[in-house]
């Protein structure tokens, strides 16, 4: 697999903010990847009118309730990616685990972006789980995905302060205006330079 392929899929939940913020960015001609395929779970996901607005190829609702098993579903999801060529999934507030198989499949191709500077404060409360422990900075991270709950090797990572006087909700919206900045500024570094693991590290081309 070439690690710097430059077809894309979307795979979304919710708002779709950083789906947004990489469409945009794509448009301004910031990040060369093609974004051909947005999926999501729940039909009404606002991401998925985001990705029409934008004019993504293939936007498609896939509903979890139409399968028995996890694996069916990802297997269904699997199976368009293939179809669409998309080299890079990209995970974009996607609140469903990926199946271990489905992992396994896309081994090395499948990115997600977490509200943390991780292996600090993996899992869904990463936000408040910062604050309650009391650390001075914090940020997000761009990670490869694999079988461990946000344990895969970094990619880049932005770090921002916490403030003496930050709720979640205020810590995170400066954080989600990172993660708006790094998510497109690290497809566009794997589409122009891609990038090779060794051991847990990622190491770019260019480097």
């Amino acid at each position: 697999m070439n690690s710097n392929s430059k077809t894309v899929a979307v795979m979304v939940s919710g708002r779709g903010s950083n789906l947004k913020a990489i469409l945009e960015s794509v448009a301004k001609g910031e990040c060369p990847v093609d974004v051909k395929l947005v999926i999501s779970d729940r039909g009404d996901a606002a991401g998925l009118d985001i990705a029409r607005k934008a004019g993504v190829p293939n936007v498609i609702h896939i509903d979890p309730k139409n399968f028995e098993t996890r694996e069916q579903f990802d297997t269904e999801c699997a199976e368009l990616l293939d179809r669409h060529g998309c080299q890079w999934i990209v995970l974009a507030g996607y609140m469903r685990i990926l199946s271990s198989s489905f992992v396994r499949r896309f081994r090395g191709r499948i990115i997600n972006i977490h509200p943390s500077l991780l292996p600090s404060f993996a899992g869904a409360k990463a936000v408040e789980d910062t604050l309650a422990y009391g650390v001075k900075v914090s940020g997000c991270t761009v990670h490869l995905v694999d079988e461990v709950l946000d344990g895969g090797s970094i990619l880049a990572q932005s770090v921002i302060p916490v403030l003496d006087g930050d709720t979640r909700d205020s810590l995170h919206a400066r954080i989600q205006i990172e993660e708006h900045k790094l998510y497109p500024a690290t497809l566009a570094r794997m589409a122009n330079e891609g990038f090779e693991v060794i051991g847990r590290r990622v190491v770019w081309k260019s480097s």
